[in-house]
């Protein structure tokens, strides 16, 4: 009897063992739900490489295709990067040519179609990382011209400058595309500088001209009563919403870039938080515009900024933007690109 007793006191013993651990289990344990939420950190990978900080040496104009650097510049100057970033502004693309070419520089912020050039020039030694500036190109009147849209432009004398270069591709596809002869149906007179443009357009009077931002914000302070017609960027996107009227990307040495592709990356990153902060600080960007000279004074590149067009594109949406532009060059002129579109190769991660 006596080990019956014992054998059931056992068995009751084991089942309420068991529904106490059943108990504690539950989502309800106040125990239990502190311990769910409390961060756990994650393993080190051991496969995974230590990030090595680098120093690139970095081009920029002095115009809209640097605007967005600057804030990067200025976080550069008081180390708060872990790369290195020497940040040097040149008056003209033909200064940066040589240097990235000998490989004296490792990226630079060059015109669009420049960069294709350079890719067919270094054998594919050259990859295009992103778009940093669209379309900074406007028609502009003076006097009593009354322009609404590129059909007005018809009959009609149009100073500019850039023959040969983007303004007169993008200036004759926009035209050819609303159905103008760039030849017969209107006189382009071009000029060497838009200081010429100005001139001309003040002998004029009732006068019609297409000048690039920030100058244009610069000619509206010198000449009263001149005005913003059109905007050649929302033109061209009308006409072929595929592509976009590319200014400005920033391109990088394939050897730097293969080097330390992390280090590559987190620049990426820099500069797009750059882009980012000048297009949300207009005020703040413009003072440091002005200290890096690419603008003389910061009450220009406050109201030029916004028509500036800095802007991030990268990846596949980079490729299909820029590869449309860069075909619209190819067929007016195969020179303007190199003699050749680039290849899939010429768009990093895309």
């Amino acid at each position: 009897m006596k080990k019956i007793l014992a054998l059931v006191l056992a068995l009751v013993l084991v089942l309420s063992l068991a529904a106490c651990g059943q108990a504690g289990s539950g989502s309800s344990a106040p125990e239990s739900s502190s311990a769910a939420a409390e961060p756990t950190a994650a393993p080190e990978s051991e496969s995974a490489e230590p990030f090595e900080p680098a120093s690139y040496s970095i081009a920029g104009l002095k115009g809209p295709t640097t605007m967005g650097m600057v804030k990067l510049m200025d976080d550069a100057e008081q180390g708060l990067y872990d790369n290195t970033y020497t940040v040097t502004m040149y008056g003209a693309a033909d200064e940066i040519v040589p240097l990235l070419s000998k490989g004296e520089l490792d990226m630079a912020a060059i015109p669009a179609n420049l960069a294709a050039t350079l890719y067919q020039k270094t054998a594919g030694q050259l990859k295009v990382a992103a778009v940093n500036t669209l379309g900074v190109l406007y028609v502009v009147t003076t006097g009593d011209v009354e322009i609404t849209s590129v059909a007005d432009l018809a009959g009609k004398t149009v100073y500019s400058t850039g023959k040969g270069t983007t303004p007169e591709y993008a200036l004759n596809y926009i035209l050819t595309q609303n159905g103008l002869d760039p030849a017969t149906d209107l006189t382009i007179e071009y000029k060497s500088e838009s200081t010429e443009v100005l001139s001309a357009m003040q002998t004029a009077g009732d006068a019609v001209a297409v000048l690039p931002q920030p100058y244009v914000t610069t000619a509206q302070m010198q000449v009263e009563g001149l005005k913003v017609a059109l905007n050649l960027t929302e033109e061209w996107d009308k006409v072929s919403p595929d592509s976009a009227l590319v200014t400005g990307v920033l391109v990088a040495r394939t050897d730097v870039i293969e080097a330390n592709p992390a280090a590559f990356e987190q620049f990426l990153a820099d500069y797009q938080a750059s882009i980012e902060w000048v297009n949300a600080n207009t005020a703040d960007a413009a003072q440091l515009v002005a200290k890096y000279g690419i603008v003389p004074k910061a009450e220009v590149a406050e109201k030029a900024l916004p028509a500036c067009n800095i802007t991030w594109l990268a990846g596949s949406e980079m490729k299909t933007k820029l590869d449309g532009y860069l075909m619209t060059l190819y067929e007016q002129d195969t020179a303007s690109v190199g003699g050749v579109m680039p290849d899939s190769d010429f768009y990093y991660g895309a």
